[in-house]
């Protein structure tokens, strides 16, 4: 049986490897062991901010719509509160988007709401 020799596919490997660790600093770019590693803690860390990501957009959406709320004399836990009452099925991403670029049409959202629930 022929012998392989294999110096091809792991230069290959290699180059696909320190491509996807160009800009790490120190061995972490171009030591194959310490850049594999890398490349594993990087998906690791992906994969997990990918979920917290959620949460801290719907966390900003909150202090958006709170601010917002509290220019117009109300907060944010009444404000919701109200919405719900009165059947108004918004979600946050677009009342946060509303009040940051629509004011006055977010003022007079909290107007209705106000009047509705004295």
């Amino acid at each position: 049986m022929a012998r392989v020799k294999r110096g091809v596919t792991t230069k290959k490997t290699h180059k696909n490897l320190f491509a996807k660790t160009k800009g790490y600093r120190h061995g972490r770019k171009n030591l194959v062991k310490m850049a594999n590693q890398a490349i594993l803690k990087a998906g690791q860390h992906a994969y997990a901010h990918r979920r917290t990501k959620k949460r801290d957009f719907r966390a900003l959406w909150i202090i958006q719509i709170n601010a917002a709320c509290r220019l117009n004399g109300i907060t944010y836990s009444v404000f919701m509160k109200a919405l719900k009452d009165n059947k108004i099925d918004l979600d946050r991403k677009v009342l946060s988007q509303m009040a940051e670029q629509n004011a006055a049409e977010f003022t007079t959202l909290v107007e209705r709401v106000k009047v509705a629930t004295v």
